[in-house]
């Protein structure tokens, strides 16, 4: 099995759980947020919706330049979110399949406003910055469903909602 293959098969589990959250998100919280400095859920719904994104970033280019002022995507309702979760997984899945391998240990340089942020293998990329970060943004909205009594999807086994 390529090593493509493992973080398509990888993205594809993550993508369903990923898709129960995304679900639950309720119009009545898309503006709320925990606290000051963080983001309104809608915003972080909207964050998770794009994180597969980034693969085809990370498998058709060497370098990527993140624009601080670039046009966001800000889904308004649960069924928006999905719809563009799930064309991101897909889009992102078609870009994955059949990367070679040697290619993955290629590096790549992510930089922000102009500056170098890191440069690493492509398949460190492809697990930090779309796999680990799908997954800590998950963890994330969870807490907010919490803290608003919303029942929280069972993830990585069950949840104290959820077996």
């Amino acid at each position: 099995m390529a090593i493509i293959d493992g973080l398509i098969l990888e993205l594809a589990h993550e993508a369903r759980t990923t898709q129960r959250f995304l679900e639950r998100v309720p119009a009545s919280l898309l503006d709320w947020r925990p606290h000051a400095k963080s983001m309104t859920t809608a915003a972080l719904a909207s964050h998770i919706a794009d994180i597969p994104n980034w693969a085809l970033a990370i498998i058709h280019q060497e370098e990527f330049e993140d624009l601080s002022d670039a046009p966001k995507f800000l889904g308004r309702s649960a069924a928006e979110l999905v719809a563009h979760f799930d064309k991101n997984v897909a889009e992102a899945s078609a870009a994955m399949n059949g990367f070679p391998d040697e290619k993955m240990f290629v590096p790549w340089t992510y930089k922000f406003d102009g500056h170098t942020v890191l440069t690493l293998p492509r398949v460190v990329v492809l697990r930090s910055f779309v796999m680990n970060h799908l997954i800590h943004h998950r963890a994330q909205l969870g807490v907010y469903f919490r803290l608003n009594d919303i029942p929280v999807p069972a993830s990585l086994g069950p949840s104290a909602d959820e077996s």
